[in-house]
């Protein structure tokens, strides 16, 4: 998958918003919460995951803990193309649903 691929793949998802962050961050939000942040200038990508498959997660070549953020709970791809293009889509949607499960009940109801 390329940028281009993962951007619109992105803002394919129900209420994904983009910004720029920290300079050269591209961040894909629902209602202004983060669930994915790709570095221009690194070109890696970072997705909450679940803390339950966090250590076979890393395990991988090419998967390390997310630097500054939540310990566990996020994950960092050393590029877009680390994962197979069905496990990245998966995991991209799974990161999002983590983010719609913080929000209010209400919020969450809009996008059922």
């Amino acid at each position: 998958m390329d940028i281009e691929m993962f951007r619109e793949y992105c803002l394919n998802l129900p209420g994904t918003t983009e910004e720029v962050k920290w300079g050269d961050c591209l961040c894909f939000m629902i209602e202004k919460k983060i669930y994915a942040i790709y570095s221009l200038d690194a070109a890696t990508l970072a997705l909450k995951c679940n803390p339950e498959e966090f250590d076979e997660l890393t395990a991988q070549d090419g998967i390390e803990q997310a630097w500054h953020l939540a310990k566990r709970q996020w994950i960092g791809l050393a590029d877009l193309e680390v994962l197979p293009l069905p496990e990245l889509k998966s995991r991209i949607a799974e990161s999002r649903r983590f983010v719609l499960k913080k929000l209010p009940k209400k919020i969450q109801e809009g996008y059922l």
